[in-house]
């Protein structure tokens, strides 16, 4: 490999910082499959975004999506403003999300699109990759009526993909054998989270005081099947579902030829520009294209590793509360064969004007063997008596 191929040449990045990007648009409004399927592809049981008589009892009144399900509406998992530039031979990865949410829930029927601009960069040595860009971008998301819905902040991890492979960070990884008993062992542990929130059912989660510990949730163990679920239920994800608007550089930010889209191709056969199939997501779910970008088999999204952290807290305030913020940093991917857990701390309770009281909580993310995944703060609006 040569020295030029080992760069990290960031000099085409600074002209679009600060710019008001395009990008794509999804063409339909939301529609209650959308959120079903999203559940679904989420591992998330809840039957408040899938059965419409459960929901109907609900203080929501109707299947409305979970708030994790705003991601869902935008095409490129919020990370297309921190991906602006070309940088040769390049490979991305999920950093972390941070969201501000406005108030506004996303119901059937709401057309949603998205504002976007990359906002700042670094660059820093890693075990990884060796040099490799941390840049930030920012997605607004504003309804069909005007109204601000939320705002993404989310970190992108650039790197040159020749680099990571000869490193090789994840060498000795080695996907895990579940054994039946084990798996028996999961699936109890999957059953006590949901009656966690099912118990709770319509209730409002009341009397929470620091040093609260929320329920643990596993997710997995993780499969290629899974992680192509999990890409199926992302609405951009279905061919002709979105169109392009305005400047972007995101498809042309310099991915390696066997990671880029044929777009001449996809005219003819969608698959060429599927992602999945063809393009810059295809190692979540092919293991040799896993292994030409530096990961060691099939890996998951960090854009679902943001929602199940936000469907982690609002199952458990129930369906009078409202994730406020979220503030989390990835750091270890889902792997195939590997199990999630995810884990949280009630850190303090402190009052908004109008007396509803606001938990700040600190969650964290791990793989069954104990290696942090994520970390982060939130901040949750729960409800009051009466």
């Amino acid at each position: 490999m040569s020295d030029q191929e080992q760069t990290l040449d960031t000099s085409d990045v600074d002209r679009w910082i600060g710019v008001p990007l395009g990008g794509g648009q999804l063409k339909e409004p939301v529609a209650t499959n959308d959120i079903r399927r999203w559940a679904q592809g989420m591992q998330n049981p809840n039957p408040l975004y899938y059965d419409e008589e459960y929901a109907a009892d609900s203080v929501l009144g109707e299947i409305v999506a979970p708030q994790s399900f705003t991601v869902c509406t935008d095409v490129g998992h919020g990370a297309t403003p921190a991906i602006q530039g070309h940088i040769p031979n390049q490979h991305m990865l999920f950093g972390g999300d941070e969201w501000w949410f406005f108030g506004p829930r996303i119901r059937p029927g709401d057309h949603i699109r998205q504002e976007r601009m990359l906002f700042d960069y670094k660059v820093t040595q890693t075990k990884f990759a060796g040099p490799t860009m941390f840049s930030r971008g920012d997605t607004t998301y504003i309804n069909q009526r005007g109204e601000l819905v939320a705002k993404q902040r989310s970190t992108s991890i650039r790197y040159v993909a020749a680099k990571a492979r000869e490193m090789g960070l994840f060498k000795d990884s080695q996907e895990k054998e579940w054994s039946d008993e084990e798996l028996e062992k999961v699936e109890a542990e999957k059953m006590e989270y949901y009656a966690s929130f099912l118990d709770l059912e319509h209730g409002k989660r009341l009397f929470v005081k620091p040093g609260d510990a929320l329920p643990r949730r596993p997710i997995g163990p993780h499969t290629l099947l899974s992680f192509a679920t999990e890409w199926r239920s992302y609405t951009m994800t279905v061919w002709g579902s979105s169109r392009a608007y305005g400047r972007s550089s995101t498809n042309e930010s310099g991915w390696t030829p066997e990671m880029s889209q044929d777009r001449e191709g996809a005219k003819l056969d969608p698959s060429n520009a599927d992602g999945l199939y063809k393009g810059p997501s295809r190692g979540h779910a092919q293991p040799r294209w896993a292994k030409h970008i530096g990961m060691p088999r099939g890996y998951g999204y960090g854009a679902t590793m943001g929602a199940w952290v936000l469907d982690y807290l609002t199952n458990w305030g129930g369906e009078h509360c409202f994730v406020v913020h979220s503030d989390i940093k990835y750091r270890f991917p889902a792997l195939t064969g590997d199990l999630t857990y995810l884990d949280g701390e009630v850190l303090g309770i402190d009052y908004e004007d109008d007396g509803f009281p606001v938990a700040t909580i600190q969650v964290e993310m791990t793989t069954h063997e104990g290696a942090q995944m994520a970390a982060g703060e939130a901040r949750v609006r729960l409800p009051v008596e009466g």
